[in-house]
Order: C-alpha cells, then sequence, then structure tokens
C-alpha cells in the first residue's frame, strides 16, 4: 500500500500588498505531497483582500488543501468573508469538522489558549476569566466532535494554537499561556491520533507529544525542520 504524504505549514500571514508569494512553494508542494494543511493564520489581518490573494496563489497547488483559522485571520472581524472565499477557492476549511482525503482524517478547529499542566487557567474568578475559559473548552469540544467523526485509519488534528508546551518551547515562558492550552491534549489522548499539527508559536520546537503519545508538529512557518523547508512532511 502507497504512503499518503502531507505537507503542512502554519502562520504564512499573506498580506494585502502582496509582498511576499507562496505561489512556488505550493508548486512545489504539489510535487512531492498528496495533501497540504495550512495550520492557521492564513492571512495577516484577517481582510478579506488578503484572502483573495491567497485564494489566487493557491490555484498552484494541485493537491487537496486543508486549513484552519488564526487568531490573525479573526483580526478584523471578517471571519465569515475569509471562509467563503477560501471554500470558493476549494479549501476543506474546518471549524470542528472533519474530511477524509487519500486514506487520512483530517479533524480540525483553530483551537485557543489557557495554558499547560498545572498552570492551565481555570473558571473562576471575574466573568471576563469565565468567558476566556469557556471559549477553549468549546473549542476542545469542537475539535472531539471532529475527532469523532473520523473513522479512518490514521487522523491528524489541525490546530492553530498549542495543544502541549513542547512545541512552543523559544518562545518567551511568559506568553506560554496566550499559545495554547493543555485541554486540546486532553481531547486528543481520547482517541487514535496519528499527528496533530499547530503552529502560532513562531519560535517555537519542531517535535513534541501529548502525555498520551501522540505526536505533534509546530508547523509555523518560522520553525526550522527536517526538510530544510517552511513546510513538514508526514507520511501515513
Amino acid at each position: 500500500m502507497s504512503k499518503t504524504k502531507v505537507a503542512a505549514v502554519a502562520d504564512l500571514h499573506v498580506k494585502e500588498d502582496g509582498s511576499v508569494s507562496y505561489t512556488e512553494l505550493f508548486s512545489e508542494i504539489s510535487r512531492v505531497a498528496d495533501v497540504l494543511v495550512i495550520a492557521g493564520d492564513l492571512t495577516d489581518l484577517g481582510k478579506p483582500a488578503e484572502a483573495e490573494l491567497l485564494a489566487a496563489e493557491l490555484k498552484s497547488c494541485t493537491v487537496p488543501v486543508v486549513a484552519v483559522l488564526g487568531n490573525h485571520d479573526h483580526q478584523c472581524n471578517a471571519v465569515e468573508e475569509i471562509s467563503a472565499i477560501l471554500m470558493k477557492a476549494g479549501v476543506h476549511l474546518l471549524n470542528g469538522q472533519a474530511v477524509e482525503i487519500a486514506g487520512v482524517g483530517f479533524a480540525g478547529t483553530k483551537g485557543f489558549l489557557g495554558g499547560f499542566g498545572r498552570y492551565m487557567l481555570g473558571s473562576f474568578g471575574e466573568p471576563a476569566i469565565k468567558t476566556m475559559v469557556s471559549e477553549t473548552v468549546d473549542e476542545a469540544m469542537r475539535l472531539e466532535n471532529a475527532l469523532r467523526k473520523t473513522s479512518a485509519q490514521h487522523s491528524v488534528v489541525v490546530l492553530h494554537y498549542a495543544p502541549i508546551a513542547e512545541t512552543v518551547a523559544g518562545e518567551p515562558e511568559a506568553i506560554y499561556p496566550f499559545l495554547g492550552c493543555s485541554r486540546f491534549a486532553e481531547t486528543i489522548d481520547r482517541f487514535r491520533v496519528s499527528a496533530v499539527v499547530h503552529g502560532h508559536a513562531h519560535r517555537g520546537t519542531f517535535r513534541g507529544k501529548t502525555p498520551g503519545g501522540a505526536p505533534v508538529y509546530n508547523v509555523a512557518a518560522h520553525v526550522e525542520k527536517p526538510t530544510g523547508r517552511p513546510y513538514a512532511i508526514l507520511e501515513f
């Protein structure tokens, strides 16, 4: 049985001025992989014009594209418009959904912040804190629902925020709580997950694993990877 190769990258931050083009990168990925995953921050400021530019550049990508949004994609409160543009371009944009491609199931959502391990933020105190924790719990539930929808032999979780502290190592410890949350690792470890990809921590570490042993990869374009390229290649 042939392997399915998944190219995974995050934090493209496509700008409205078109100062950086990914056309050649997408063409390259199409030659070496069967699926492209983009783990959030597709745009720089969440502007529809930025999404239009990305959609145009994705025409050079001839393999299926799976993505989740990131925090930057929410900046201008145009999530619905951005999502419509990307889905019209053929992107499988996940927000608590799952899709199976080439025998691999992809379950995704943006994720959210909250901290890791015993430093994870609890729902206590001011309403603003409780609202923040509630958002993280809601995102974890979206991920759980997505994982329940895939029965593929191999499943890949796609997040923007990190589910473990190990792959944000390299960032200042003071901002760890804003880079992800252990609640997602808890959800992941209730399922059989082949790999987890995320971004957001530009100065983080490429590889780690959940407490249950699921491999986690920080695929932010800025993070050094074994390929020597902005994307990682995962084989299933």
